[in-house]
């Protein structure tokens, strides 16, 4: 059995496996931390640079790199790498990639709560609204180490700006791997139910799994892993949404803010789905508790068996009136 990853070594083990056979492959850190990212610096010193604690300039020298023709991977803690330089982001990738084609893709570690130590300095709520903001950028976040390393290839396949959300901690295969077909569709269904759809992003999936183990037993839910937050396959996840009376979206981020909510509801509007659709995540709002990530989850109303709750009343409450 292969050895549980967290997103970022799984990731970061393609990108030196890449660079080993292509040489326009370029890497830039604002960042160490990582004996994979070392070793990529070991390997390939003339393809890797370390610009501090400096995210601004690290959007500056990556978007000149991808200028000169290289294929480049920067990577940084999620909020400063989203947050810290984002008018950056916007200049010299979203608005570059108008006139020139570049492809440099934003590795941000850290997304929600991942750092559950190190507060809301460091915890990032905001990155999906933020980014969905950008035109031309790709948004990607996977919910485990198979597909935070599938994502590699694709990123090499397509050029423009990316970014990729990956959790700061290890967490447990979701899939064997992510076939390519998968890939493109830029969703999974994890679980296969008819009384209720879960759609879940990133550490969330997770707690969609196990909510969907442990609701009702007169309760069957289907749970869908969207990974690719941009160019999924719409007309494909709509026909399965088309499926059911309640839809419930989970993202360990802020509602009504962007996020994935956002975008269920859109897809819900435009393709005329009609169901009731409930967004789970986080109120905006900043909270100073330190603690496990269950403890934080509860905290914010986001945990396990809150969900639950939410999930059974609105479940029940539709057959009853059926």
């Amino acid at each position: 059995m292969k050895k549980t990853l967290a997103m970022r070594d799984a990731l970061l083990g393609n990108v030196w496996e890449q660079m080993s056979s292509d040489e326009n492959i370029f890497f830039v850190t604002a960042d160490f931390g990582s004996p994979v990212l070392d070793k990529i610096r070991s390997d390939f010193p003339n393809r890797f640079v370390n610009v501090g604690i400096a995210e601004q300039n690290l959007i500056n020298i990556s978007s000149g790199l991808s200028l000169e023709g290289y294929k480049v991977f920067a990577y940084a803690i999620a909020p400063f790498i989203t947050m810290r330089c984002f008018e950056q982001l916007r200049v010299n990738l979203a608005l570059m990639h108008k006139v020139r084609t570049i492809n440099v893709n934003l590795i941000g570690v850290g997304a929600g709560y991942s750092y559950v130590v190190s507060g809301p300095t460091h915890q990032c709520y905001e990155d999906i609204g933020l980014i969905r903001n950008l035109p031309n950028f790709e948004l990607y976040s996977p919910s485990d180490q198979h597909s935070a390393s599938a994502l590699v290839d694709l990123c090499l396949e397509t050029g423009g700006p990316k970014y990729l959300r990956l959790d700061a901690q290890p967490l447990a295969p979701l899939r064997n791997k992510l076939a390519k077909s998968t890939l493109r569709d830029g969703f999974e269904i994890l679980r296969n139910g008819c009384d209720g759809l879960l759609i879940a992003t990133g550490y969330m999936t997770h707690t969609a799994i196990e909510v969907a183990k442990q609701v009702s037993p007169k309760l069957d839910l289907c749970v869908i892993d969207i990974f690719n937050l941009s160019s999924f396959n719409r007309n494909k996840l709509s026909a399965i949404m088309k499926n059911f009376p309640n839809i419930f979206s989970l993202e360990e981020g802020f509602v009504e803010r962007g996020g994935v909510d956002a975008i269920i509801s859109a897809l819900i509007r435009k393709q005329n789905i009609n169901c009731y659709h409930e967004p789970i995540g986080v109120e905006p709002d900043y909270r100073f508790e330190l603690g496990s990530r269950d403890e934080l989850h509860a905290l914010v109303g986001i945990d396990r068996q809150t969900i639950i709750q939410k999930v059974e009343r609105m479940c029940n409450a539709f057959k009853a009136a059926s």
